[in-house]
């Protein structure tokens, strides 16, 4: 690589306004320097001037500068050799994307239409690797699919077990991904009615309507579940199905609390209807200390749909689903099964993901919390709009004040931002003044987010 450097005023220019108030100088001077790097704007393998013709340059007094540095060294974003200047580096950790190029802006316009991450390249390419050394075994078979290869079940069940809820291999069958295992269960099932969130995840509407299911819904807001709504709606649907998610749910982020969970199991057991609780975003746990608390509980009963399109990648394609061995087995045997089923192979990188997933899930926690942060913060204390800042998941469920979602969102796109309004959760079409924003892709790009809203929305 040629010898490229960077002068002083080259990263004025490009760290910009790097001052946040409330964030100490150290801690913002070396966050502005990250996101320079992340985003193309500060070349890799550049050399920095001089520290006291930098500092003088920042405004900064040379031992906070020192300091910021000392930082960036530490978290392997600078490489100084003794006697020669330092140079601006790209982490291994740090090539792992968070948001994928088409919400970042990178490659055009933004579209934040689908709240989805990006694979953990580093991670994804070495469990490659790995899964291709040892497919001898899977390759001698047919490669006709059935429930799942037996390691990665055993992965599955074995993880339901230890966060409580005991599981056999046999209770779980791999499907590829949690709109697939969906499908599937409701082609089995066939719901002459179906209970949903307003909102809810937007894929699953189709789905549902496609399979003949007439759909009666409860409100869920930022705050919680309306527990009076959800026992009407699950009257409605009386010996039929019940399509909900949890655990930070999409697109809202609320977490259900244990008394709802309960609830939710006796209107259940009362109205008998099968619940089908949706953990893709189980994992994406964002509140302080989640990492040493327990995890949430399970509805009583449920069928339980999981995925690693948020924790790990979309492109993998796996998921599953949890229920009584019986059900499973019927499952098997269901005509559908089959085109439903994950390819063998991808199945092996999943069991190398999904053995050892918390060196992934934890960088993707903390960023995608910081994100979050970012995002609340930029759009906190403005009577246009109100939101709950969510303790998980991947986006914010915004309440506009005076505007209807899909003018401001047609507004967004001719500046160049893709969101969704509301109505595309709701099962009869309200929430006209509902958008929702993910927070997936790096700060500065939730800087244009938040200025393209701004302007779409008007004074």
């Amino acid at each position: 690589m040629a010898d490229v450097r960077i002068s002083a005023e080259q990263l004025v220019r490009v760290v910009g306004e790097w001052r946040r108030p409330g964030t100490p100088l150290i801690a913002a001077l070396a966050e502005a320097v990250r996101d320079a790097v992340l985003d193309g704007r500060l070349r890799t393998g550049g050399r920095l001037p001089a520290e006291r013709r930098l500092a003088a340059a920042l405004g900064v007094s040379r031992g906070t500068l020192t300091a910021a540095l000392t930082t960036l060294r530490d978290g392997g974003w600078v490489h100084t050799r003794h006697g020669s200047a330092s140079t601006v580096r790209l982490p291994p950790a740090a090539a792992a994307r968070i948001a994928p190029l088409s919400a970042t802006g990178e490659a055009g316009a933004m579209d934040l239409r689908q709240a989805v991450p990006a694979a953990p390249r580093a991670a994804y390419q070495a469990a490659m690797l790995r899964a291709a050394e040892r497919a001898d075994p899977v390759l001698a078979q047919a490669g006709e699919p059935g429930a799942g290869l037996p390691e990665l079940r055993s992965l599955i069940a074995r993880r339901h077990t230890d966060e409580g809820l005991p599981t056999r291999p046999e209770q779980i069958l791999v499907t590829s991904g949690a709109r697939a295992a969906l499908a599937l269960l409701v082609a089995h099932l066939r719901p002459r009615v179906a209970a949903v969130e307003i909102p809810t995840y937007f894929g699953a509407l189709p789905l549902l309507r496609g399979a003949g299911a007439r759909l009666t819904g409860c409100r869920v807001t930022g705050d919680g579940w309306d527990l009076d709504q959800l026992d009407d709606a699950f009257r409605a649907a009386r010996g039929g199905l019940a399509y909900l998610v949890p655990d930070f749910q999409n697109p809202t982020g609320a977490l259900m609390t244990p008394r709802t969970r309960r609830a939710v199991a006796e209107s259940a057991a009362r109205h008998e209807v099968t619940v089908v609780a949706d953990e893709t975003m189980r994992d994406l746990d964002l509140r302080e200390g989640a990492e040493s608390g327990a995890a949430p509980p399970r509805i009583r009963r449920a069928l339980l749909i999981g995925s690693a399109a948020k924790t790990v990648w979309g492109g993998l394609r796996i998921g599953w689903i949890r229920g009584p061995a019986g059900l499973i087995g019927e499952l098997c045997r269901d005509p559908l099964c089959p085109p439903l089923a994950a390819a063998p192979m991808q199945q092996l990188v999943a069991a190398e993901l999904l053995g050892d997933p918390m060196p992934v899930l934890l960088r993707r926690r903390a960023e995608l919390r910081r994100q979050r942060d970012h995002l609340a913060g930029l759009l906190a204390g403005d009577d246009r709009w109100s939101f709950t800042v969510p303790p998980g998941g991947l986006a914010l469920w915004l309440r506009l004040a005076g505007a209807r979602a899909d003018a401001v969102a047609a507004r967004a796109r001719a500046l160049g931002v893709e969101v969704s309004p509301g109505p595309g959760f709701a099962a009869d079409r309200t929430l006209t003044r509902y958008l929702r924003l993910p927070y997936t892709p790096p700060p500065s790009a939730l800087d244009r987010v938040a200025a393209v809203l701004d302007a779409a929305y008007g004074p």
